[in-house]
């Protein structure tokens, strides 16, 4: 096969074609349109679960539980309020950061 047919035969393939970058994958966006349907339809029975978690209820068999209850409200916090990025502070070079302070002006 000479050079010519075989560029030619490579221009006919689909390679490197995908989607374009930064356009969401289809089966994510369905998976996080469904977690945040299921969420809307049950916001309000959040807190009742909550309190049962952190009061138990001895009808049920559930005994009380406040710090899985945190636990459980923390995780929940997560997906609205997004974690800050951990930074860190350094000086020239990457030595210790040098602070002055002037008293008395």
């Amino acid at each position: 096969m000479t050079a010519k047919v075989a560029k030619d035969i490579g221009n006919l393939t689909n390679t490197g074609k995908g989607r374009p970058k930064g356009t969401p994958n289809k089966s994510t966006t369905i998976v996080r349109d469904a977690i945040a349907k299921l969420l809307e339809r049950n916001a309000g029975n959040m807190d009742t679960w909550l309190q049962l978690v952190a009061y138990g209820d001895e009808s049920l068999g559930v005994k009380p539980a406040p710090d899985k209850a945190l636990d459980l409200l923390q995780k929940l916090a997560e997906y609205h309020i997004p974690k800050l990025a951990r930074t860190e502070l350094t000086g020239a070079d990457g030595g210790d950061v040098k602070v002055s302070v002037k008293w008395g002006q």
